[in-house]
């Protein structure tokens, strides 16, 4: 069984940075496509980034593009997610998922990822 365990959240000052990571057990790390959503109270869960099995590709969504990045460690089986220039918007739990597929495309759409860990709470304090 596929678990995730994402750290690194707290609070932070607009403009401050945060390192997020998610560390997997349960199976081989390398050949599936993982990505961070948010979800924020009252709001739907969102996809922030993801990043490629290969690693060799990344994604981001518009509110973030700039800002936050997305890296795999695969020898270490951890994903990051690199936020710097943090705005009160960002503010809201974020979440690590993965896929049960091996070698799939990276997705925006939550139900389309089998594995998800418990999350990690970012607030961002104006």
């Amino acid at each position: 069984q596929v678990q995730l365990v994402e750290s690194g959240g707290g609070l932070v000052q607009a403009g401050g940075s945060l390192r997020l990571s998610c560390a997997a057990s349960g199976r081989t790390f390398s050949g599936y496509a993982m990505a961070w959503f948010r979800q924020a109270p009252g709001k739907e869960r969102e996809f922030v980034a993801g990043v490629k099995w290969s690693g060799g590709s990344t994604y981001y969504t518009d509110s973030v593009k700039g800002r936050f990045t997305i890296s795999r460690d695969n020898a270490k089986n951890t994903v990051y997610l690199q936020m710097n220039s943090l705005k009160p918007e960002d503010t809201a739990v974020y979440y690590c998922a993965t896929k049960s597929a091996p070698y799939g495309v990276t997705s925006t759409t939550p139900g389309h990822y089998d594995y998800w860990g418990q999350g990690t709470q970012v607030t961002v304090s104006s």
